[in-house]
């Protein structure tokens, strides 16, 4: 099992304390924050991001593919009346094009986080569209 801690810092802040390390979750002003850190909801994208990323950079390291830059973007369409939820999420792998990757193994390493290895994929996955992309810059 594994457990995180909010604890309240007053106002609308929150400190979540997960695998002892801090992040500090907050509101804006116009709501009674004091945006001293992000919003909640985003740390759903950021655990896709992070999740298939992490994934994907170990694969291709694994099949021994130059990976010298890396990123994944994560963004989601939201509702305009509350609950406010994520309606889709759209998930875009960003590689060097001069890296000299082979496509097919970037695909692979893709498919498989996506298919097999990134339980954030699979969790969001079941209750919205998740949506990819590969892109060489």
């Amino acid at each position: 099992m594994q457990e995180i801690t909010c604890s309240w810092k007053g106002d609308m802040a929150f400190g979540a304390q997960i695998d002892g390390h801090e992040v500090i979750l907050d509101a804006a002003p116009d709501v009674g924050g004091h945006d001293s850190g992000p919003t909640p909801k985003p740390f759903i994208l950021v655990s896709i991001a992070g999740c298939t990323g992490m994934d994907v950079i170990s694969i291709l390291r694994k099949m021994r593919e130059p990976v010298s830059w890396f990123n994944v973007r994560a963004s989601g369409e939201l509702t305009t009346e509350h609950p406010k939820t994520y309606t889709s999420i759209t998930v875009v792998y960003e590689f060097k094009a001069a890296d000299g990757l082979k496509d097919e193994n970037v695909r692979k390493a893709v498919s498989l986080s996506e298919e097999r290895y990134c339980g954030v994929f699979a969790l969001l996955r079941k209750a919205i569209p998740v949506t990819t992309e590969i892109r060489y810059l």
